[in-house]
């Protein structure tokens, strides 16, 4: 039964590792990036988020939504970590939703979702982007690297952004743009970063690098808003189990000793 089991536990690791593989492409180039809230310990980097989500404004919501992420959100601790009535503010200036109720359209509230982004040559929705982009990397597939390094849906994401070659093709009529980050090798969308293209408020570097990696880890954020939480949980989980299997130790030795030793049984 053991043998059985150890087998199928092995196959079931060949099999991840050729599905990781398969979906790697083999040609792709993901770089690995130091996040903060990389390994078991890591945090989000707040004045990050706050820089990205500007990221994610004034470039990337002209065609990709968030329709899974609640405005209210980013007052939540572990977060961006703007106040309520800074994240009202926020969701007044930047957003309009229309109001079924109204029919019509009104500023958004903190009750509301970031919108959706629907049409033709829209994009996909980004709230789950990080989370889908996360593979496993390490021996066998394991994702023993990426619990320490990282190297998931941010570093794709980051990636795919400062990917782009400055090669173009005509398909059909649709320019493609080559990506060393992407499967294929080639995209529609067109580069979107540059050097100095957003202004920080906090004075923080703004080459094209810094923009990516910003973005990257707030769409992380909106795919994991709760890591934090659920890591100190773990946390607190393992160390009680530690605690829990020296204390059964223990006491496994206290109640075998006199047999081993040729004594009675210790009384409980």
């Amino acid at each position: 039964m053991i043998r059985k089991l150890t087998l199928t536990a092995i196959a079931a690791m060949a099999l991840m590792a050729g599905g990781a593989n398969a979906a790697g492409g083999g040609d792709t180039h993901i770089e690995d990036i130091a996040f903060s809230f990389e390994g078991p310990f890591g945090k989000y980097d707040q004045a990050q988020l706050q820089r990205g989500l500007k990221v994610f404004v004034e470039v990337c919501q002209s065609c990709h939504g968030l329709k899974y992420v609640p405005l209210r959100t980013l007052a939540d601790p572990g977060g961006p970590g703007y106040t309520e009535d800074e994240v009202r503010a926020f969701a007044a200036e930047n957003f309009e939703i229309y109001d079924p109720e109204l029919d019509d359209w009104r500023e958004a509230k903190p009750s509301d979702h970031f919108p959706a982004v629907t049409g033709e040559g829209m994009g996909p929705d980004l709230s789950l982007m990080a989370k889908a982009r996360a593979g496993f990397h390490g021996p066998y597939g394991t994702g023993i690297n990426q619990l320490f390094r990282g190297i998931g849906g941010a570093e794709y994401i980051a990636s795919f952004l400062m990917g782009f070659t400055g090669e173009e093709d005509e398909v059909a009529g649709q320019y493609l743009y080559e990506n060393t980050a992407f499967d294929g090798g080639w995209v529609s969308m067109a580069p979107q970063l540059d050097d100095g293209l957003i202004d920080y408020d906090d004075g923080h570097p703004n080459d094209a690098q810094n923009l990516a990696e910003d973005v990257a880890a707030f769409l992380m954020w909106t795919a994991e808003p709760k890591m934090m939480a659920r890591k100190q949980a773990g946390f607190v989980a393992v160390t009680l189990l530690v605690l829990l299997s020296a204390l059964l130790y223990l006491t496994n030795k206290k109640l075998w000793y006199p047999v081993k030793h040729g004594g009675k049984q210790a009384k409980l």
